[in-house]
């Protein structure tokens, strides 16, 4: 049986002697505070204009002051921002064995390498799993705070299936994002590799081919092209799982099969 004890120990302490949690943590909350200043703009746009702030760019990236519009914005900005900030978070956890050359001594330990992805995987998971909570939650206390009409229960609860929705199908998505910092050595090949899928992500939605290609799927489940049962179909979850899964199991066979003395 895998003995995860070890090697999950080692990527947490990794984890909290670095300060990149707490810069992923404050790029995410960036989200709901933003949208909470254009509720505000659009609820008095006089009094906006009179600030020196623009409510255009509100009005068109928002629409109207409510809570459909703040949890339409908070789900779109954790579809195709988290893809991002999750691959970020990825990068580094697997990247900086290379970039801090440490990898040569990980891959020579006694610990398992299955082991020691699995642990990186469990961190990422978790990683991404509070950011995307605590985002939330900051998003329901400025959206209170600001005093936005529209509120219901189940509103917020299918808000809440879109935002972890989207929250899961990134993250499913992730390994590949692994394996290239992984197989690159680095963190420039994965950053690449992430960039290239937003933007066919885009060109995969606009042309209508979206729910074929798994990295515009977290996006078409948001609603970012309108509603998703007309959309996305049970094909578009298995592209997802399929891809997924792909990507997984090359990254377990690269770390199962790499030379440490490279």
């Amino acid at each position: 049986m895998m003995n995860l004890k070890s090697p999950l120990w080692a990527e947490t302490l990794k984890m909290r002697r670095s300060k990149v949690p707490l810069f992923t943590s404050i790029g995410f909350l960036i989200l709901p505070l933003v949208g909470g200043l254009f509720m505000i703009i659009l609820k008095d746009p006089e009094a906006a204009k009179s600030m020196g702030l623009i409510s255009t760019k509100a009005q068109i990236t928002a629409g109207t002051a409510d809570w459909p519009a703040f949890f339409n914005l908070l789900t779109q900005g954790t579809a195709i921002g988290g893809a991002i900030l999750f691959s970020i978070v990825t990068t580094w956890v697997f990247g900086r064995e290379f970039s801090d050359r440490t990898a040569k001594e990980l891959l020579a330990l006694p610990t398992s390498r299955e082991a020691t992805v699995t642990a990186k995987f469990i961190v990422i998971a978790v990683w991404t799993i509070f950011l995307t909570v605590a985002m939330f939650l900051v998003g329901l206390i400025v959206g209170a705070l600001v005093d936005i009409p529209a509120w219901s229960g189940e509103l917020l609860g299918s808000s809440t299936v879109n935002i972890l929705g989207s929250t899961l199908l990134n993250m499913i998505l992730m390994p590949y994002v692994a394996l290239l910092a992984s197989t690159g050595r680095g963190y420039i090949p994965p950053f690449g590799w992430t960039i290239l899928m937003v933007a066919l992500a885009q060109i995969a939605i606009v042309t209508g081919w979206g729910d074929w290609f798994p990295w515009a799927v977290p996006a078409l489940f948001g609603g970012a092209a309108g509603p998703r049962a007309e959309l996305l179909g049970t094909h578009g979850y298995v592209v997802v799982l399929i891809a997924g899964i792909l990507g997984l199991a090359a990254t377990f066979y690269w770390w199962r099969t790499a030379d440490q003395t490279r």
